[in-house]
């Protein structure tokens, strides 16, 4: 089943093709706020925020907890946001529903925003984070074993590149991590080998410009776009990572990007699963999961984690 006219016509009114994130990310912010669901009550949950040291300061954190204190697997989860918005107060009912859906503990990481920080400020901030829980300095009752990273859109970029790093640094390693529609690509141009840039690159909510505009946002002017700690696809090597859940959008202009990285993971003999969500665009797993496509995405979840 296709997007409708009407529903087409819509996306196209709330693209705004020409929005100039780089002279308006704060005027983005700020929507990105507004338009966040609103936290409800987790019965069952409580919520509590953390500081996690790193070198020259803290990463704020928000848990959501048995309020029982019973002993849970683990979900570290990364927000999307172009490396620029978000934060765990806009993702607040998004992680409440992970924990409600998932039977996990969630920490929420309030990593740092570019352009205030760029590269690779966020991804330090997250893999900080990583280290405190997978060595035991954070108060919570978790074995590395049961630590799944999970993360959508730039934060499935972070999540991946997260888990390359601590493959590298050789301090830690997830056991499993869930990518939704993640950025994973260095090459945005025209001329770049990924047919959905060009597909879904205006009229879905998420432009190509705007996906440029945020990548300029983050990296500066100093660092290049073929760092594999900002582009995990140019890695040179993808062997010793996760078990690994991707799960793309059909009308995501990251789509093939993110397929891509699932092939290149697979291909290095790593366990892959990926999974495109029919008629969804990207950013979808911030809605209710009323909607249908987040319902399924969540089935899906649930069943990669009980493995």
């Amino acid at each position: 089943m296709s997007i409708h006219r009407a529903a087409r016509a819509a996306l196209k009114a709330l693209s705004y093709p020409d929005l100039d994130i780089q002279k308006n990310y704060q005027l983005q912010r700020q929507f990105v706020r507004l338009t966040s669901r609103r936290p409800r009550r987790t019965r069952g949950c409580r919520i509590s925020d953390y500081a996690v040291p790193r070198p020259g300061g803290e990463v704020p954190v928000r848990i959501f907890a048995p309020s029982d204190g019973a002993r849970r697997p683990l979900l570290l989860f990364l927000h999307g946001g172009g490396f620029v918005t978000g934060s765990v107060d806009t993702y607040h009912a998004v992680c409440a529903d992970l924990f409600l859906r998932t039977g996990h503990t969630v920490v929420s990481v309030d990593y740092r925003l570019a352009p205030e920080h760029p590269f690779p400020a966020a991804l330090e901030d997250c893999y900080a984070v990583a280290h405190a829980l997978f060595l035991g300095k954070v108060p919570l009752e978790v074995s590395p074993e049961e630590i799944t990273v999970m993360g959508d859109s730039a934060g499935g970029n972070l999540a991946a590149v997260l888990s390359l790093m601590a493959r590298d640094r050789g301090e830690f390693l997830p056991a499993r991590q869930i990518l939704l529609y993640p950025m994973t690509a260095s090459d945005h141009s025209d001329s770049a080998p990924f047919p959905s840039l060009r597909e879904n690159g205006e009229g879905y909510l998420l432009t190509l410009k705007q996906v440029r505009d945020y990548i300029s946002l983050y990296l500066g002017p100093d660092t290049p776009e073929n760092n594999p700690y900002f582009a995990p696809l140019v890695s040179q090597t993808f062997v010793h990572q996760p078990r690994t859940l991707i799960i793309t959008a059909e009308f995501c202009p990251l789509r093939d990007e993110g397929e891509a990285y699932a092939h290149a993971l697979q291909s290095a003999g790593n366990e892959v699963q990926l999974h495109r969500m029919p008629d969804a665009l990207h950013g979808y797993f911030s809605l209710s999961p009323r909607f249908s496509v987040v319902k399924k995405t969540y089935s899906i979840i649930q069943q990669f984690l009980q493995r």
